[in-house]
């Protein structure tokens, strides 16, 4: 009795993996593509070449690059050695700081934002009066 069983499984699991290959490449699909790897340089044989040095593709030109580079000297993104960094991004908000200090006085007199160490974790309910 376990040998038919067995053999029924084989042939089932046979059956299966060769559906499943059916819908795979051939192997002559196999081969194309090796030997176009082939051609560009993609196959490595032995430890000698490894990792692939995958041509470079450019997208920019030189002074395409050299104008980006110019404008972000200008706009202060270009640092130099460890003390510059990270850059300092200028904020810019479009706002006065009276404006700023007016919205924050609102803020704090319609509830949303308070102070004080007895007001942290902020409540849900905190952001609901938004």
């Amino acid at each position: 009795m376990n040998t038919f069983r067995l053999s029924t499984l084989a042939l089932c699991l046979t059956l299966v993996g060769g559906a499943a290959h059916a819908e795979g490449k051939t192997r002559e699909q196999v081969r194309a593509e090796l030997m176009e790897a082939k051609a560009a340089g993609l196959v490595t044989y032995g430890e000698q070449q490894y990792p692939v040095d995958v041509p470079a593709t450019r997208t920019k030109t030189a002074s395409q690059v050299r104008d980006e580079l110019a404008v972000a000297r200008a706009a202060g993104m270009v640092t130099f050695g460890e003390l510059d960094y990270p850059p300092d991004v200028p904020a810019s908000t479009g706002k006065t700081r009276e404006q700023v200090q007016a919205e924050l006085h609102e803020a704090r007199a319609r509830g949303v934002m308070k102070s004080g160490e007895l007001d942290y974790p902020p409540v849900a309910s905190d952001f609901s009066a938004k």
